[in-house]
């Protein structure tokens, strides 16, 4: 026991020592002694003080608590203004950080020995509360100083989360990558050294309930660090009425834009910053969790708002037909998003990014419905007008079936989006029931149209050689893409081809049935040259007539020319076996190579070409 004793005399001889030897003043010195009492026990005022020069000259110290305080504070005040006064940055010099931070820390010790009802420590509290909130504004000018003194931009690059030092010296800043690379992709948006530096700044301004202000100061440098990333992705900052002012070709621009960039940054910028942020924060306490929930919200919102607002603006723009492709890319991003975006902006602070993202989803799924909406009105709008030159395949019908044909390019969002809407019966029979169900109604209102269009011919024949040209065009476009064939299904394509196979005998019923009728025998004709004569007639007018008619495709063409010779050569021939050589102008070989040579005009050109 005498051994300890004597030890503890000699370790408190030493203290004194070192605070008679580094103080050049007496003052000095009471200030190293005060500070080492804050620290051990063994340090105590009054073990330091009962023999120190003072104590020896019969100058002894009040030992009272408050009096010990008093002191401490005043040394406190001294070296923590001294570093609030200087223009230099505390966190150039190691040293210097440390001192500053055990002063902070002992001035949070002094004051949790301070009673707020006890009516003789309410100056003190005062007088330390004033000290913390200088020691605060300095901690905070500190934190923003480190965090703007690494913004530097270099590629995004792959980052090994135990290996915090591949990128000591330079902050990155997003640089487009393919989406393939985003799912394993993670950026240390700081230095190492730098993010233990602003984890010891954090760690007691939350202690000394300042978390809302380092949240704040927090989020401010990152939320710039954000702006430079959607630049590099060449995001501008558009309001709703910009975007929907914007000429269609530039906004298509925009939204080929928009993808990768809100891949990149839903999949690597915000996930990065959640890490970050759970890094500077991190601490067990409730308040060190409400900071990193601000400030990762308030650094992410500007750029998230951004985003998801111009989307919003394409979703609730008009409606255009051709629209439905860039509305169809944001909602299959903006969905393939929601459950990073829902784990991610989960807390209190950010659930409002994550409803938001839901609801532009929402809204993406409306517009797409409302554009097939927008098709059938156009359909229904097509003006009758004048027919289509050799009754070829009208412009609206190229237009409607090359639409439908590139939009089942994405026919399982397009199911999704039509099965997912409730509405009123007549709303989901319409607009919202099943892609098949949707598609099998605009083939019926197409079909309309077409019949409407088809009685301003004069020639029934012709109208009947338009319907078969579109129908024909119709089934084709329908058999030769897997997704239309399934969304209409055999049943469809089966009554399509019996269709046109009436359009086929309607046609020959009324532009070859009168000649028919004059090559029966028992026809009513008169003599069999007065028969020939009206055959020669009837063909000439008809040729004539049908000269300019087309037939669009190829292996329909033939199917008609095959009808219609099987039909009048063979029994032309048996007519003029009966009439002899006199007075025929056309032999039958004639007549056949003058059928073969029909349907050989030109449709008119149409929306889309003439695929």
């Amino acid at each position: 026991m005498a051994s300890e004793e004597n030890g503890e005399e000699k370790l408190l001889a030493v203290a004194r020592h070192i605070a008679k030897t580094l103080g050049r003043t007496d003052t000095m010195a009471d200030d190293i002694l005060q500070i080492f009492s804050t620290f051990d026990g063994r340090f105590s005022r009054e073990k330091l003080s009962e023999t120190s020069p003072a104590s020896a000259s019969g100058g002894a110290l009040d030992d009272d608590g408050d009096e010990r305080i008093e002191r401490v504070l005043r040394s406190l005040d001294r070296r923590i203004s001294r570093f609030v006064a200087s223009d230099r940055p505390i966190w150039s010099d190691a040293g210097d950080a440390s001192t500053f931070l055990d002063s902070v820390d002992a001035l949070l010790s002094l004051m949790g020995d301070l009673d707020p009802s006890i009516s003789s420590d309410k100056p003190l509290i005062d007088r330390s509360e004033d000290l913390l909130q200088q020691a605060m504004f300095r901690l905070e000018d500190e934190f923003r100083s480190l965090m703007e003194g690494n913004v530097e931009s270099t590629d995004l690059i792959d980052s090994d989360p135990d290996n915090d030092d591949s990128s000591d010296n330079e902050i990155p800043t997003a640089y487009p990558v393919s989406v393939s690379d985003m799912d394993s992709l993670t950026i240390d948006a700081l230095p190492s050294g730098t993010v233990a530096d602003l984890k010891t700044i954090a760690d007691r301004m939350i202690s000394a309930g300042f978390w809302k202000e380092i949240a704040h100061v927090y989020s401010a440098a990152r939320r710039d660090f954000l702006e430079i990333s959607a630049s590099r992705l060449g995001l501008r900052p558009l309001t709703v009425e910009e975007v929907q002012g914007t000429p269609w070709q530039d906004l298509e621009d925009e939204t080929s834009r928009w993808v990768p960039a809100a891949n990149l940054a839903f999949r690597v910028l915000f996930p990065s910053e959640r890490r970050l942020v759970d890094r500077v924060f991190s601490s067990s306490s409730a308040a060190a969790a409400s900071a990193a929930d601000l400030a990762f919200m308030e650094s992410c919102r500007i750029l998230s708002v951004r985003l998801l607002s111009f989307a919003d603006a394409v979703a609730i723009g008009l409606r255009a037909p051709e629209r439905l492709f860039r509305a169809v890319d944001l909602y299959e991003c903006l969905r393939d998003l929601q459950p990073g975006i829902r784990n991610l902006f989960s807390d209190r602070y950010s659930t409002a990014i994550a409803s938001e993202a839901a609801a532009v989803c929402r809204r993406l799924a409306d517009a797409i419905r409302g554009i097939f909406m927008e098709l059938e009105n156009l359909i229904r709008r097509d003006p009758v007008k004048a027919p289509v030159p050799g009754g070829g395949c009208h412009p609206i019908t190229r237009y409607v079936m090359n639409y439908l044909r590139a939009a089942c390019s994405s026919r399982g969002t397009l199911e999704q989006v039509f099965s997912a809407h409730e509405g009123t019966d007549d709303e989901r029979r319409r607009s919202s029931s099943s892609l098949s169900v949707q598609v099998a109604w605009i083939m019926e209102l197409l079909q309309s149209n077409l019949e409407a269009k088809s009685k301003v011919f004069k020639d029934v024949a012709l109208s009947h050689i338009f319907l078969m040209n579109n129908f024909r065009y119709i089934a084709g476009k329908v058999r030769d893409n897997e997704d239309l064939a399934v969304l209409l299904g055999e049943d469809w394509v089966r009554r399509e081809t019996a269709k046109i196979r009436q359009c086929l005998v309607n046609y020959q019923r009324t532009a070859w049935g009168k000649v028919g009728a004059v090559l029966r025998v028992d026809a009513a004709v008169g003599t069999l040259r007065e028969k020939l004569r009206v055959f020669n007639v009837y063909f000439e007018e008809i040729c004539r007539a049908q000269v300019g008619w087309v037939v669009a495709d190829e292996k329909m063409r033939e199917e008609v020319r095959g009808a219609i010779v099987g039909a009048v050569v063979p029994a032309y021939r048996g007519f003029l076996s009966r009439v002899g050589g006199e007075g025929v102008k056309y032999g039958w070989e004639e007549v056949e190579a003058r059928i073969n040579g029909l349907f050989q005009g030109r449709s008119g050109g149409g929306y889309g070409g003439r695929n």
